[in-house]
């Protein structure tokens, strides 16, 4: 795992990466060879024809981002990964016509572009086939032993289970009661055997009781014989982007890293909102009217909706959304979370939540320095109650200022239930321990994609 912008990337994901923008260049500088033939090498010297190489790569990449193809988890069928990069090959190539059209000095030939992605389209399934079939090569892959059967582990081991990017293997798995007492040295001699043997790369602890449990000196000599031991809740942290909070001890969130900003990071980061929700209100002023005219259309009541919601510290604060529901929407129930096909929600109001219009207004709270443009999602006082009094550490979430958008919202999206609400804990404490301004402009490029998929609303 390789840290990138405070988020752990697997190591193979950077090679997927790597790979596709060496076969993007590949394919459109043959293309050049094809058009241009003898002349190519003038071509490519020249700096008009390499700026526009690096143009159609980073639109490839783009279309890649946005098409969710670096989200292996999702293209769990061959077929759909191969479908998409057929999606992917025309988007890019729908996208090359317009910026043709609009600057003819686009073109790098008569057909060059035109042939490169005839060859993109080929070059790109054929990477995708080969790294598919790599990433599970036994040989280029770790042997992981697990000790321990509690929550962190079981997500562990499905997190080895199903991202292969992760170069993992689970080829032993000790449960808690099986590595206590006199088995305990059994334990031991097992691992001993096992690295004589090279049949273990990796051993993760996820025990809930190391104290009593942990065969401490076997672990430490097959440290010291180069076999890596990791802290079950700091590999669950880096594969999963979450931290598991029913086994977390306290003493490894006073004593470990990160759940720290100095007042120069506060600073920036509060830049960063300021600027990043002037932006955005000069992009949606002209719409303003527009959604105002369609709320007061299609229901009655105001166009504006105040909720109090717990901010940075427990202060409690004015949350500005546009009104998406009924004005008589809780009269009967109470403070409810929104559910799938709630029958609360107005026609136009479902396409405002689906498309996040109906957070516009939050950019004042921004501005007011109640909220920041990315963060934990603020929640209602009365939800705050009940699931700080059920779900472990739940109030760490208030250390930061609540945002727009956050690590859990392009992650898991809405939560309407304790055990949502956990998970998404989970995210926001990853997110609190490693927040940084490079993090935040990396949750706000994957918010854009959310946005255009309509991912995590109700």
């Amino acid at each position: 795992m390789i840290r990138v912008f405070n988020s752990y990337v697997p190591s193979r994901t950077l090679l997927l990466l790597g790979g596709e923008i060496a076969i993007i260049l590949s394919s459109f500088m043959l293309a050049i060879f094809i058009s241009f033939r003898g002349a190519s090498g003038d071509v490519l010297r020249d700096s008009h024809s390499l700026w526009i190489l690096g143009c159609v790569t980073l639109l490839a990449l783009l279309c890649s981002h946005y098409l969710e193809l670096y989200d292996l988890n999702r293209l769990a069928k061959p077929g759909e990964m191969y479908s998409r990069i057929l999606i992917l090959v025309g988007t890019l190539s729908l996208v090359l016509a317009v910026l043709t059209f609009l600057d003819p000095n686009f073109l790098l030939g008569k057909n060059a572009l035109l042939i490169g992605v005839c060859i993109l389209s080929l070059t790109w399934t054929i990477w995708r086939w080969a790294y598919g079939r790599m990433i599970l090569f036994p040989a280029l892959r770790e042997r992981v032993y697990l000790l321990g059967d509690g929550e962190r582990a079981k997500r562990i081991a499905e997190a080895i289970r199903t991202r292969g990017e992760l170069g993992m293997d689970v080829v032993g798995w000790v449960r808690e009661e099986e590595s206590s007492g006199s088995t305990r040295d059994s334990l031991g001699r097992t691992l001993r055997e096992m690295a004589a043997r090279r049949e273990v790369d990796r051993v993760i602890v996820a025990l809930a009781d190391r104290r009593t449990t942990l065969p401490v000196d076997d672990l430490l000599e097959l440290r010291l014989i180069g076999i890596r031991v990791d802290d079950g809740t700091s590999l669950l942290e880096k594969v999963s982007g979450q931290i598991e909070v029913d086994e977390l001890n306290p003493s490894w969130i006073i004593f470990g890293d990160g759940f720290h900003l100095n007042s120069w990071e506060r600073g920036a980061r509060r830049v960063l909102s300021i600027i990043l929700a002037l932006i955005l209100t000069l992009i949606t002023l002209p719409l303003i009217p527009i959604i105002a005219l369609l709320i007061k259309l299609t229901s009655r009541g105001p166009i504006l909706y105040r909720q109090k919601r717990v901010g940075m510290r427990g202060v409690v604060f004015d949350c500005y959304k546009f009104r998406t529901m009924r004005v008589d929407a809780e009269a009967d129930s109470g403070p409810t979370w929104a559910s799938d096909d709630d029958p609360r929600i107005t026609k136009v109001g479902r396409l405002f939540r689906r498309t996040r219009i109906d957070e516009i207004p939050q950019l004042w709270n921004v501005l007011r320095g109640d909220m920041a443009f990315v963060g934990p999602r603020p929640e209602r006082p009365e939800f705050v109650e009940k699931l700080s009094h059920v779900i472990r550490f739940y109030n760490l979430r208030h250390a930061a200022r609540p945002g727009i958008t956050g690590w859990a919202q392009i992650n898991y999206g809405y939560g309407s239930s304790v055990e949502e609400a956990k998970e998404k804990l989970r995210y926001d404490l990853y997110y609190i321990r490693n927040g940084s301004i490079m993090l935040d402009l990396l949750i706000v490029f994957y918010t854009v994609r959310a946005v255009m998929v309509g991912r995590g609303v109700r």
